[in-house]
């Protein structure tokens, strides 16, 4: 999975479990940053949200439970 691929799957379920639009998500998401799996070999994937606490608290719902199926993805 791509860093793009991982960015679209997150849009897609914070719109269908949350509401809102794409747009909105994408904001509130920012960017995912990749990290080197040599430094960090349990998760090289992150977003650091940045909207409100109900809407940050959706996301960093989420990203824990994709984390347990997408712990790696790859740059572009």
């Amino acid at each position: 999975m791509t860093v793009g691929d991982l960015e679209d799957l997150l849009l897609a379920a914070l719109v269908k479990r949350a509401g809102g639009t794409k747009r909105r998500w994408r904001i509130v998401l920012g960017p995912v940053k990749v990290y080197d799996p040599a430094t960090h070999p349990h998760c090289n994937w992150q977003a650091s949200p940045s909207g409100t606490s109900r809407e940050n608290d959706v996301v960093e719902r989420l990203m824990d439970e994709v984390r347990t199926r997408y712990p790696r993805v790859r740059g572009a």
